[in-house]
């Protein structure tokens, strides 16, 4: 009876996200092969529907204008949306875009914040990047950095 249930479960799984990582995985393929349009065609829908993987995929044509025009300020707000549910990806992305100034105004404070996210999760570039931001940041912006990220601690 209990393999039954889990062969029920596990055929409902399947019937339900298949088409999402079907997908997903034409996308990845037509970014691995240079159709960078259809990769967009692609993700776009999936990343609108909340797909994380989806979300960081798009953010990265936009941020490389590859399938659609460059836009750093749009690939910001992907990289936001995926950031702000956990992805280290997403979140180390994030920090270098405000660490560059991409599209926004170098925002030390919040490179550190994101850096310092991605890098919680295990990740050693991130940590490496947080560091190096942090050599030129002020006792005040080190201040802000550290309440913000107190702040997302008890909200997540």
């Amino acid at each position: 009876m209990k393999r039954l249930l889990l062969l029920a479960v596990v055929s409902w799984l399947s019937v339900c996200y298949s088409p999402a990582l079907a997908d997903f995985a034409d996308g990845l393929a037509a970014f691995d092969a240079g159709d960078y349009e259809s990769a967009y065609a692609e993700w776009r829908d999936l990343a609108e529907a909340g797909d994380l993987e989806a979300q960081v995929a798009l953010a990265a044509l936009y941020l490389s204008g590859k399938g659609t025009p460059a836009d750093p300020v749009e690939a910001r707000r992907w990289y936001r949306l995926a950031a702000e549910r956990g992805d280290p990806v997403a979140q180390l992305n994030l920090g270098d875009i405000y660490g560059r100034g991409l599209g926004v105004p170098p925002d030390p404070v919040s490179a550190y914040v994101w850096f310092s996210l991605a890098a919680e999760q295990g990740r050693r570039w991130p940590d490496l990047r947080r560091r190096a931001i942090a050599e030129d940041m002020t006792p005040k912006q080190r201040a802000e950095a550290e309440a913000r990220l107190a702040a997302w601690r008890q909200t997540h």
